[in-house]
């Protein structure tokens, strides 16, 4: 007897269909075929045991199971109730009739209990599309498939829950959220806000405006300046993800297991805060069995790197493509893979090794070229693609002991999201293009236009400031985000004063 059953394989972000089919002829020994790899062959023995722990039987028969397509590599523990329940209804154990019409997902212990599995969203829009008629998967990863409209979704805890619902004896719980409910609510709840920052109203005014355009931004400071605490505060100003831009980071959190027991839409914007020792390939991707890297998981939220010279120079050379492209392409010798990675770079580093250099307070006791070597860390192409340089100054007694309320995160958001919606509109019939910081030089030219006055004064600073050449286009989008901040049609020479002051690394003779 062929008994056909349903699983998914999950390929970059998206989701593949595999055809299960499990046949018995008379013999022995168990076959499994259609490129598993070593988790899926031991599968043997952990559904032995699960069928046998819940008063079934394997039966002694020959049983030779083909996963279709036979050419993509199957991998992990997560087809073990796809394999469990072929078998069982090709020993006639359980009706064959609707085994077929669902997609079935779960590791199993040995006592047949149901453990989580990784990707549950990819696949439930993979089943929709296909038009499974439901989709069974463990109890934990059913509110995350459950986001998938029109299809059955049901979060079993144990083989005997699933058996007995083929047999007719039991029924299942169909897993239902309401998606838009959930996600309206959460959308603007923070645990952090840009109030409980004292002072440093000048650096809050250069986040508003990275957040506004979209800007990349490098903080420079003294050890205990606030950069940290800055950086963590970005996402709360940032505006709101959209339904789409929440799927789709959901479904990259979904590949890398990292949702959690709650499951559902991630409602907020992405903070990720690898740490120096980051391998290359943890941060864009990749691995034997290729998994979504740090970027990726920052996708349509904010990637921080604290102590940017302490990262490996490879590791930093490597964010310059994903950078410009907002994708990550993974190859390797039969297949590639893409994983978005549309991100902004909050990064921050101290002025010199021993933290002091340009304090207003504490003296530098760098050896002399030191603060040039340090800075060196850093490459030019990686630098360019960063649009704003801020310096930190540590804040004093008088600023932390005020009693003064700072400006709330939700006053600063509010103006970041009618810029946002100036920049939608600009650039609503330019594909791949949302926001100031993505403009090509096209788009400089045909937005950023400045006045005489506006270029005399560009020219004075850059002569002046010995700007390099790369600051040019960079203080352009700068002045077009602050521009759009004060909903000004034109930019005008007070918005290019604004953006000068942000390229503080490009200064000849910055450090020294």
């Amino acid at each position: 007897m062929l008994v056909k059953t349903f699983g998914s394989a999950v390929h970059g972000v998206n989701a593949i269909t595999v055809t299960v089919e499990t046949n018995m002829v008379p013999g022995a020994k168990f076959f499994l075929v259609g490129l598993p790899d070593n988790a899926v062959k031991e599968s043997q023995q952990r559904i032995e045991a699960a069928v046998k722990n819940n008063g079934f039987k394997i039966p002694g028969k020959k049983i030779t199971i083909n996963m279709a397509p036979a050419d993509i590599r199957k991998e992990g523990s997560a087809y073990d109730l796809t394999i469990a329940v072929g078998i069982l209804a090709c020993s006639e154990q359980i009706p064959a009739e609707q085994v077929g019409e669902y997609i079935l997902m779960g590791e199993l212990a040995l006592d047949g209990a149901i453990r989580p599995i990784k990707g549950a969203l990819p696949i439930a829009i993979q089943a929709r599309k296909e038009k499974f008629k439901g989709f069974i998967l463990p109890k934990e990863n059913a509110p995350e498939a459950a986001i998938v409209s029109d299809l059955e979704v049901y979060g079993v805890s144990s083989l005997k829950e699933v058996v007995d619902f083929f047999s007719g004896t039991g029924e299942l719980e169909r897993t239902i959220i309401n998606t838009r409910e959930d996600f309206f609510q959460n959308v603007s709840h923070f645990d952090t806000d840009f109030s409980d920052v004292k002072g440093q109203e000048n650096i809050k005014r250069a986040m508003e405006i990275s957040a506004a355009g979209g800007h990349n931004v490098i903080l420079i400071g003294p050890p205990g300046a606030g950069k940290t605490m800055l950086a963590k505060r970005l996402p709360t100003i940032l505006p709101p993800m959209t339904l789409h831009e929440a799927l789709e980071t959901t479904r990259i959190h979904s590949v890398a297991g990292r949702l959690g027991k709650t499951g559902g839409l991630v409602a907020h914007r992405p903070y990720r805060s690898p740490h120096h020792t980051i391998s290359d390939v943890a941060l864009v991707g990749g691995g034997s069995n290729p998994q979504p890297g740090e970027i990726s998981l920052a996708h349509n939220g904010v990637l921080f790197l604290d102590e940017l010279p302490e990262f490996k120079r490879q590791v930093l050379e490597v964010l310059r493509q994903p950078m410009e492209d907002r994708v990550v392409t993974i190859s390797r010798s039969k297949f590639s893979i893409e994983y978005p990675a549309g991100f902004m770079l909050i990064a921050s580093m101290n002025p010199c090794p021993c933290g002091n250099f340009n304090h207003p307070d504490k003296e530098c006791v760098c050896p002399p070229g030191t603060v040039t070597k340090y800075l060196n860390k850093i490459s030019g192409p990686l630098l360019d693609r960063i649009d704003l340089h801020v310096e930190v100054t540590p804040v004093s007694f008088n600023e932390l002991s005020s009693e003064r309320k700072s400006e709330s995160s939700a006053e600063i958001r509010e103006r970041v999201i009618r810029a946002r919606e100036i920049q939608s509109q600009r650039y609503k019939d330019i594909p791949g293009i949302y926001c100031n910081a993505q403009m090509s030089k096209n788009q400089l030219e045909e937005f950023c236009f400045i006045d005489p006055s506006g270029r005399n004064l560009l020219k004075t600073a850059m002569e002046r400031l010995n700007l390099s050449a790369r600051a040019y286009d960079r203080i352009l989008k700068v002045a077009r985000t602050v521009a759009d901040l004060a909903a000004s049609e034109k930019i005008k020479p007070e918005h290019l004063a604004e953006a000068i002051q942000y390229r503080s690394l490009d200064r000849d003779g910055w450090a020294g």
